[in-house]
């Protein structure tokens, strides 16, 4: 069999790859290579025509096709939780991850603490910026601690818990790819009597997520990364059934009412997980979630994962082979099993390089100061696209006569 560096061995493995028949279910932008799935995952051809079909019912139908449209943040949500481990009405598709988290940061401050909010510095900066504003609008403590910047949070990191303390960690690190021990975390903090909230955005859909299994109680995603559910596509959120009664949602809304078109009266949550609703739900994107949701569960997540490690472990074997010995360095887990699907490789001149893959016609993602993120979306990334992009970069960082690229603003 060919070596690793041979593209016939990337040839061979798209050969054998069970999902390969996916691929051509998406819609594909030119003849470039795209490794930014991570970040905005691309359109499925069943995507584009349910939303057509839904123009077509709201130009039939107009305000009638509301029995229709009504129960999409439930039934988007079961089907979003099917991929989650999470029980039906536990999941709802709703709002940004932004406004979810602080729905259940507040919920869980008020029903369970108040104590301190705590995250780690590497988390995703609007996770961040929800708790910031929150401990300054009610007066709380915000603690702010330093993982390994490789291997993310340990439940060593949550020591320093305390009754009613409310965390906010990532399932996979943004930056690194690095995967956290789910039960580990959530035993870790539950032990001190804190409340841990988990954020699935760069988990959901491109690996197995076990929410039950893991005594998860609170979590939040989004549905455009791996999910596929478009730009600006609703987020979901999670609330344990068990909780679900003892949590009421910061923003009243009255498709959270419990009658709901009895409108002369005071506000009352409907029970369930349809509390966290707010305002009237967005329809088509809504419709793409379900969509993103149901091609996901037909490919499965096991053979998504086990072809997830395959293209990541293709591009840690030519960073050793090719990238290494030009001044690159490893930024991510290199035990697959403690790696998400995109892998980070660093290098002081990553802002320039990520430009000339761009204008090579290869698509990463980069985080400042020095990271080019590939991000690998196994049901339409190919290992030769793989290869392909891998060759260029070495190409490019091998030339000793490329300027620097103005700084980013990307972090």
């Amino acid at each position: 069999m060919a070596g690793v560096t041979a593209r016939e061995h990337a040839e061979a493995l798209d050969a054998a790859d069970p999902l390969a028949g996916f691929r051509e279910r998406f819609e594909h932008a030119g003849d470039g290579v795209y490794l930014d799935g991570n970040s905005l995952g691309r359109l499925p051809g069943a995507t584009r025509r349910r939303v057509l079909a839904v123009l077509d019912q709201w130009s039939r139908e107009a305000v009638s096709g509301w029995h229709d449209w009504i129960d999409l943040p439930l039934r988007a949500g079961d089907a979003l939780g099917a991929l989650l481990g999470a029980a039906p009405g536990e999941v709802i598709a709703t709002d940004s991850v932004t406004v979810n988290l602080y729905k259940l940061v507040c919920a869980a401050l008020d029903a369970l603490g108040p104590g301190a909010l705590v995250t780690d510095r590497g988390n995703f900066p609007t996770d961040r910026y929800v708790l910031e504003g929150i401990a300054a609008a009610r007066g709380l403590e915000l603690r702010i601690f330093d993982s390994d910047e490789l291997e993310g949070p340990v439940a060593a990191d949550l020591g320093g818990l305390g009754e009613g303390d409310v965390v906010v960690l990532s399932h996979v690190a943004y930056r690194s790819g690095a995967l956290a021990d789910m039960a580990g975390l959530t035993a870790a903090a539950r032990e001190r009597g804190a409340t841990l909230i988990w954020d699935l955005s760069h988990s959901a859909g491109a690996l197995p997520v076990d929410l039950r299994g893991s005594d998860a109680e609170l979590a939040v995603g989004c549905t455009y990364k791996y999910l596929n559910a478009g730009p600006g596509a609703p987020g979901y959120l999670y609330v344990a059934s068990e909780l679900q009664g003892a949590l009421r949602s910061p923003i009243q809304g009255w498709f959270g009412q419990s009658d709901q078109f009895a409108m002369e009266r005071d506000y009352d949550p409907v029970p369930g997980i349809a509390r966290f609703l707010a305002g009237t739900p967005p329809i088509l994107q809504l419709a793409a979630v379900e969509e993103g949701a149901k091609l996901t569960a037909e490919a499965g997540l096991a053979a998504i994962r086990e072809k997830s490690v395959a293209l990541t472990e293709l591009i840690v074997a030519l960073h050793d082979e090719w990238l290494d010995p030009l001044g690159f360095e490893l930024g991510s887990p290199r035990d697959p099993a403690a790696r998400g699907s995109h892998v980070s490789l660093r290098h002081p001149r990553a802002w320039t390089f990520t430009r000339a893959l761009i204008e090579a016609g290869v698509t990463p993602d980069y985080r400042g100061p020095d990271s080019i993120r590939l991000g690998v979306a196994p049901l339409y990334t190919s290992h030769v696209e793989i290869y392909d992009a891998l060759d260029t970069l070495r190409a490019i960082a091998a030339r000793d006569d490329l300027p620097d690229a103005p700084p980013a603003r990307v972090t």
